[in-house]
C-alpha cells in the first residue's frame, strides 16, 4: 500500500517493539518524518535508523512531564505534528489468572501503561493539532477490548477503555479537524507471543493452538499486516473515517470458527 504522507510529521509510541517498529517504518516509507519514541533507548536508536527522515526520543508514556517535553521538542524541531500512533502497551505474562487471584499492583501497571498512557500522550499532542486545524490520532486497542478473554481482566479492561476513549475523542475533536480512530489487532507474532504461545519453548502451547482454532485464517498476524491498517487511517484517503474501531484479526471477532 502506498500513500502520500510527504510533509507530515508522525509520532509513534512503543516504536522499538514489533508493531511500533513496523508502523514507524511504513509511515517513513510513505514520506512522513517519523519520531520514534520508546523506553528502550538502545533498541529505539537502532530501529529509528530504518527511516531516513526520523528521530529517536526516549519517552515514558506514563510520565506526563516527560511526554510534554518530548512533544514540545518535536514541535520546536519540525513546527508541526500531524499523526500520533498510540501504540505503547503491555500485557501480563506472569499473572494469567482469574480475577480473584489477580494482584492489584499488576492491574495498576497495565491500566497505567495501556490506558492512562494513551490519555497522557493524546492530551499532549492535541493542542498542536488544534492549532494546525488538523491531525490524526490512531489508538491501538485489541480484540480483547471487543471480546473479553479469560485470565486477562486488567488487559481486557484497559483495551475496552481505549475503544471508548477513542470514540470520545472522535466526538470531541472531529469537528475541529482531528480524526480519532482505533485499530483492534488480534494475535500478532512477536517475541512476547512466541514466548507465550507459538515458539518452540512457549509456556502455553496448547492454549496457543486453541486460540488459532478460533481464527478463520488459522494463524497470527505479522506486524506489517496491522501496520498497513494504521497507514490507511493516517492517509489522506481516510478523511471521512472518525471514531471507527477496525478489527484486524483474521476474522477472530466475526463469529465461531471452530466446532463446539
Amino acid at each position: 500500500m502506498k500513500v502520500d504522507l510527504s510533509g507530515k510529521v508522525a509520532l509513534v509510541t512503543g516504536a522499538a517493539g514489533f508493531l511500533g517498529r513496523a508502523t514507524a517504518r511504513l509511515l517513513g516509507e510513505n514520506g512522513a518524518t517519523v519520531v520514534y519514541t520508546d523506553l528502550d533507548s538502545p533498541g529505539l536508536v537502532e530501529v529509528s535508523k530504518e527511516s531516513p527522515l526520523s528521530r529517536a526520543v526516549v519517552m515514558n508514556v506514563t510520565d506526563e512531564t516527560q511526554v510534554n517535553a518530548a512533544v514540545a521538542q518535536v514541535v520546536r524541531e519540525f513546527g508541526r505534528l500531524d499523526i500520533l500512533v498510540n501504540n505503547a502497551g503491555t500485557n501480563t505474562r506472569d499473572y494469567r489468572v482469574s480475577i480473584e487471584s489477580f494482584p492489584k499492583f499488576e492491574w495498576d501497571r497495565l491500566i497505567e501503561i495501556d490506558l492512562t498512557g494513551m490519555f497522557v500522550v493524546s492530551k499532549a499532542v492535541v493542542p498542536q493539532m488544534l492549532k494546525q486545524g488538523h491531525g490524526r490520532i490512531i489508538n491501538i486497542a485489541s480484540i480483547a477490548g471487543l471480546v473479553p478473554l479469560r485470565s486477562q481482566c486488567a488487559y481486557v479492561a484497559a483495551k475496552a477503555g481505549v475503544v471508548n476513549l477513542t470514540k470520545a475523542m472522535a466526538i470531541e475533536l472531529g469537528s475541529r479537524g482531528i480524526l480519532s480512530n482505533c485499530i483492534a489487532p488480534g494475535s500478532i507474532l512477536t517475541d512476547g507471543t512466541k514466548g507465550l504461545f507459538w515458539g518452540e519453548k512457549s509456556r502455553n502451547t496448547e492454549q496457543g493452538k486453541s486460540m488459532l482454532e478460533h481464527v478463520p485464517l488459522g494463524r497470527a498476524a505479522h506486524p506489517e499486516e496491522i501496520a498497513n491498517a494504521i497507514l490507511f487511517l493516517a492517509a489522506p484517503e481516510s478523511s471521512y473515517v472518525n471514531g471507527a474501531v477496525i478489527a484486524v484479526d483474521g476474522g477472530w471477532t466475526a463469529g465461531y470458527a471452530r466446532e463446539f
